[in-house]
C-alpha cells in the first residue's frame, strides 16, 4: 500500500465543503490522518480567506484512478474543470505524493510543486508527516517548513471549527 497525502482548500462556504469533502475521503479511501486546518490568504485569487488542510491515507490505487477520485469528489461539490486560478475556490483537492513515486506528465505531477511553493501546503504536511521525505529533495517536511522563508500566508489555526 502506497501513503497517499492530498492538499484540501476552500473560500466558498468553507466549513460545509471541507467537512463534506472530508467525509467524500473517508467513504472512498478509509482511515484518514488530519492536519490541523489554516485560514490563509487568498493565493492568486481575489476572495475570501481559504481554509487549507492536508489528509494522508493509504491506498493501493493508481494515480490517475485517486486524481480521478478527487476530480469526482471535487465535482460533486460544484467544482467544473473550466474553473480556474483566477476566480474562488469552491473545494480544490490536490495529489501531493503517492508513496516516493517522482510522475511528471502532461496530466500528472508529482511530488506537487506545491509543497515548496506555499506554506499553505507545506505546513499542514509537516503537521501529518514531520518525519516523511519529501521524493525529490530528501529533506524531511518538518525541516522543509522550519527553513521555509515565508510563512506569512498562515493566518491562524481554525481547526476548532470543526470540531
Amino acid at each position: 500500500m502506497a501513503r497517499i497525502y492530498v492538499a484540501l482548500g476552500s473560500n466558498i462556504d468553507r466549513q460545509r465543503n471541507i467537512t463534506s469533502a472530508l467525509d467524500c475521503l473517508t467513504e472512498r479511501f478509509g482511515c484518514l490522518s488530519v492536519s490541523n486546518v489554516y485560514a490563509t490568504k487568498a493565493c492568486g485569487i481575489v476572495g475570501n480567506e481559504f481554509y487549507n488542510l492536508v489528509v494522508g491515507f493509504d491506498c493501493d490505487d493508481d494515480v490517475e484512478t485517486i486524481v480521478d477520485s478527487l476530480k469526482s469528489i471535487e465535482s460533486a461539490h460544484g467544482r467544473h474543470a473550466a474553473h480556474s486560478y483566477d476566480i474562488s475556490g469552491i473545494l480544490d483537492l490536490d495529489l501531493l505524493t503517492y508513496a516516493a513515486r517522482v510522475v511528471h506528465d502532461e496530466k500528472i505531477s508529482i511530488p506537487r510543486d506545491d509543497i515548496v511553493n506555499h506554506a499553505f501546503v507545506l505546513k499542514p504536511l509537516a503537521d501529518i508527516a514531520p518525519e516523511t521525505r519529501h521524493p525529490l529533495t530528501g529533506t524531511t517536511y518538518q525541516a522543509m517548513w522550519d527553513a521555509f522563508a515565508d510563512k506569512s500566508a498562515i493566518l491562524r489555526d481554525v481547526s476548532d471549527l470543526f470540531g
